[in-house]
């Protein structure tokens, strides 16, 4: 009997060793899936009219790259707790990664939709790279460049938005753009782009809210020629807060009040320049490039 035992379980520690031997060689024979996503990174906005410009850029994202599964992130916390008050959950950047990981994602490509590589895209990187090959997360994290980086994104941005300027503007018109401005060097992009403007078209000017150069400044100019009108227009990736508001507002510190103060006859418009599908595929080319870095891991 207690042979007969011993051996019963000498045979199923057998079978059993046999069965984990089995296992482990299998797993070291199975490939990991090597699963790619795109996650898109706005700094957000929380007007239900922005909608439509974040919509298109996804649009025409998954037309470029259809067999992508597409996230969405904002930087700027303050637009998520707003979101979040009205019930509508949108994820950090550092959220959506995380999520990511947990949904198996082996690469992922981050598409920044700044406009220039500022305090938001040095933010973003930084967490990308604490990302990039975490344990048992996601194996590879790259970044794709804002809408400027290379001197060849501000040729391609300057010509696109040269080419759509407001329809039936008549000699003596000129064009403001709003972009943001900020205190880190890459507002240096600002300038770059307004000298690349005016190479082009000198009725055509760019300024601030919150760096160089500023609305006086363009003011001056303007007051050395004569002009018809002044169409302002969001140097912005959609038309947010500081369109709505500080270019186009009621306010007396508006731009428009500000330059109808000054006599000039004034036409905001509110398009941000995600709208122009020639813009989204600037972002889609840097995104194209860390896609097919992921593609080579």
């Amino acid at each position: 009997m207690i042979e007969k035992y011993q051996f019963d379980n000498f045979l199923k520690i057998g079978l059993f060793l046999i069965l984990i031997t089995t296992s482990f060689l299998a797993a070291a024979h199975t490939k990991k899936v090597n699963k790619t996503g795109i996650l898109l990174v706005s700094f957000g906005s929380s007007y239900p009219e922005t909608r439509a410009s974040f919509q298109h850029i996804e649009e025409e994202v998954k037309a470029a790259f259809p067999n992508q599964e597409i996230h969405w992130a904002f930087t700027s916390k303050i637009i998520r707790k707003k979101l979040r008050s009205r019930g509508e959950i949108i994820d950090s950047p550092a959220e959506a990664l995380a999520k990511m990981g947990e949904e198996g994602f082996s690469n992922v490509a981050v598409q920044s939709l700044h406009v220039i590589p500022g305090e938001e895209y040095e933010n973003l990187k930084k967490t990308v790279e604490a990302f990039s090959g975490m344990p048992k997360g996601i194996d590879h994290v790259k970044l794709g460049k804002p809408l400027l980086y290379h001197q060849k994104d501000i040729e391609n941005l300057g010509d696109v938005l040269l080419q759509n300027l407001p329809k039936g503007m008549h000699k003596g018109d000129v064009v403001v753009f709003m972009g943001h401005g900020t205190h880190h060097p890459a507002n240096v992009y600002y300038s770059g782009m307004q000298y690349y403007l005016w190479q082009k078209n000198p009725n055509v000017f760019l300024a601030t809210v919150e760096g160089y150069p500023e609305l006086n400044q363009v003011i001056e100019k303007l007051e050395t020629r004569k002009v018809n009108k002044v169409y302002l227009l969001p140097f912005m990736t959609i038309a947010g807060d500081h369109a709505r508001n500080d270019m186009a507002g009621a306010g007396e510190d508006s731009w428009k009040s500000e330059l109808e103060a000054k006599d000039y006859k004034v036409e905001a418009v509110l398009s941000g320049m995600a709208d122009q599908n020639e813009v989204v595929h600037i972002w889609i080319e840097h995104l194209k490039e860390i896609l097919l870095e992921l593609k080579a891991k």
